[in-house]
């Protein structure tokens, strides 16, 4: 083909120039050396490539060709965008650009939807979780769980909603909470009567060096034993929970029929006032209540969950049983979230106690001067089974229950 020209990328060459040559009666060979003798070229970016054209003689209409390497692909127009990409020179028609056009923007598309796709593997939504919780220090390490951003570490979109009465929660679980505050008694009950709830992590142990709870009497109101309890009205937070199961257990232990005893309903505040009017004989108290009714000069007989053993659970968290088993990931996560909490007590007790004033409207004096309960988050189907025990010997478990169905572990 006449008129054929050499583009060669030099590394002196700045700029690009097309010369079109007459075609002499040289030689063919003759006439392509003389036209690579005078062309003049550019380099690009990796300063290694060849562009070549192939074009006619001045004056002639022959269409053009565009050679890429040993293909040869004609063109039918006469203008050329020479296009620099990467450092790779290329000559586009109209029809390659608008191909090469689509397939960039699909492309980019791919590829968007991938990072997004990535990035919400990488980031997932957090999981959201609705718990209750009683304004009492044992349930701090949610409290702290919370403020301090240990739930949304580890996933979770947690709400804690205040609560007054334990023994109505496990009906609640599946419906209105996935959380839920609760003691063996309560979850015995509640598995004895058909539902299908579980305990999913402990909170707090009750302990020979660090009791939380204790039956309180008046100075003054002559009881000094179990047996003097006999006939006498006590006040209790809820008369199946697990403090007033103990009690009854304490009196049986003690030569005293539980039956002999009466119980009333009454709300940790207002148990003082009760005691102080002699309207109530004895009170179930616990911290931070138990320091109050001290300090109005109030005495303790007994700490009566340590009448089931030397380490006996207190309080802990309940899930309904389907729920947890199906979402055993944001169990987990639950419990990792208490068990940084607690940490964090240990570590920060001032900033913990601030907590327990924001969540329980505590007077600043009393809430300094509540020790902290012996937080744990480990639960076994074995620390169940002691007050399955307990309510078996003062007649409230007549239905038997395995206690080793009742503990999803993350």
């Amino acid at each position: 083909m006449r008129g054929e020209c050499c583009y060669q990328h030099r590394p002196d060459a700045k700029r690009a120039s097309v010369e079109q040559h007459r075609p002499s009666g040289a030689p063919q060979q003759q006439q392509r050396a003389n036209a690579e003798q005078k062309m003049i070229g550019f380099r690009g970016k990796t300063g290694n490539e060849k562009v070549y054209f192939h074009g006619p003689s001045l004056g002639e209409a022959r269409p053009k060709v565009a050679c890429f390497g040993r293909f040869v692909v004609p063109r039918l127009r006469i203008t050329k965008q020479i296009m620099q990409m990467g450092g790779v020179m290329m000559v586009r028609s109209p029809r390659r650009w608008a191909f090469a056009s689509v397939m960039s923007g699909l492309c980019l598309a791919a590829f968007a939807a991938g990072s997004l796709q990535a990035q919400t593997l990488a980031n997932p939504a957090p999981v959201v979780v609705k718990a209750a919780y009683i304004p009492v220090i044992t349930w701090l390490p949610a409290w702290v769980a919370k403020e301090k951003g240990f739930f949304a570490n580890h996933g979770l979109d947690v709400t804690l909603s205040v609560a007054q009465n334990l023994s109505v929660l496990p009906g609640t679980l599946g419906r209105q909470f996935d959380f839920a505050p609760s003691t063996a008694p309560d979850l015995l009950k509640a598995v004895a009567s058909g539902l299908d709830v579980v305990a999913v992590a402990a909170s707090v142990f009750e302990t020979e060096d660090n009791p939380s709870t204790q039956l309180m009497v008046a100075k003054d109101s002559g009881i000094t034993s179990a047996k003097d309890l006999t006939g006498k009205l006590i006040a209790t937070p809820t008369i199946g929970g697990v403090i007033h199961v103990s009690v009854l257990y304490w009196l049986k232990k003690n030569g005293v029929d539980p039956a002999s005893v009466r119980a009333v309903e009454v709300p940790f505040p207002n148990m003082g006032d009760q005691l102080k009017a002699k309207r109530v004989d004895a009170v179930e108290a616990v911290e931070p209540f138990v320091g109050a009714l001290r300090n109005a000069g109030n005495v303790a007989l007994t700490a009566p969950l340590l009448s089931a053993g030397k380490e006996v659970l207190f309080p802990f968290w309940i899930s309904s049983g389907e729920w947890a088993r199906s979402h055993r990931p944001t169990v987990s996560a639950w419990k990792a979230s208490l068990d940084e909490a607690i940490a964090f007590i240990k570590a920060n007790p001032e900033e913990a106690r601030k907590i327990v004033a924001q969540y329980t409207k505590l007077p600043e004096p009393v809430v300094q001067a509540t020790p902290f309960p012996a937080y744990r988050t480990a639960i076994t189907a074995k620390d169940i089974g002691v007050w399955a025990d307990v309510m078996r010997e003062i007649g409230q478990l007549p239905t038997p229950v395995d206690p080793a169905k009742l503990v999803v572990a993350p």
